[in-house]
């Protein structure tokens, strides 16, 4: 569906940029980059990328941790809002984001034509796929008590990763169209490597690279 579009995917992980190119046709004019883990590094070098090269859109695309009752694991998630949701301070009440303190905000919206565009399309070709919040945290959650948490600040949240956030503020910045997509690992809550579906995750991330860009296969 973005025929003709030079767009940028900017991964974590190595394994999840091959997953992705694997999934590409010959003829797509897409960069997909590892940018490094966590929001900082995410934020950096998608800016030094659209610094360096004019790009349509940058997608942040990757695995992530479903939210129990959201997103179950092996199912895809684009985001409508993404979210920094640690960027706040600590208080007496809680927790205070950013809107709060009047600093900036911890929301960033891709365009919602494009997020429903890209959940069509992908849900033709399968049905799992979810619209919701992505959270973007500099820690992963690994426990009960966190998630429960989490779900409660945040009720649209289906999913956490930990870039989203930081490539869509590069984008912004460059006043280029962002989205995320996530394919679900695991379950946001106790950390449990044995439990988590990587292989089958980054399948789906090439069979949604595939999906989206089948014109060119």
């Amino acid at each position: 569906m973005f025929n003709q579009q030079k767009v940028l995917i900017a991964t974590s992980v190595t394994a999840e940029q091959k997953a992705i190119q694997a999934g590409l046709g010959r003829d797509a004019q897409v960069d997909v980059m590892t940018i490094g883990v966590g929001p900082m590094s995410a934020a950096a070098y998608t800016a030094k990328a659209l610094a360096s090269k004019d790009y349509d859109l940058v997608i942040s695309m990757g695995i992530a941790g479903g939210f129990k009752g959201k997103a179950a694991v092996e199912s895809l998630v684009v985001a409508d809002a993404l979210i920094a949701a640690d960027l706040g301070a600590e208080s007496s009440d809680g927790f205070l984001p950013l809107d709060d303190l009047g600093f900036g905000s911890i929301y960033l919206r891709p365009d919602q034509e494009m997020v429903e565009q890209v959940v069509s399309t992908l849900f033709a070709a399968y049905p799992f796929v979810h619209q919701g919040a992505i959270l973007t945290r500099a820690t992963v959650t690994g426990t009960e008590q966190t998630a429960s948490r989490l779900i409660k600040r945040y009720p649209d949240a289906v999913a956490e990763a930990m870039e989203g956030f930081g490539v869509g503020t590069a984008a912004k910045a460059f006043g280029v169209p962002f989205l995320e997509i996530r394919s679900i690992s695991n379950e946001v809550g106790p950390r449990n490597r044995e439990a988590w579906k990587l292989k089958e995750s980054l399948s789906l991330l090439t069979k949604v690279s595939s999906v989206l860009w089948r014109d060119y296969t």
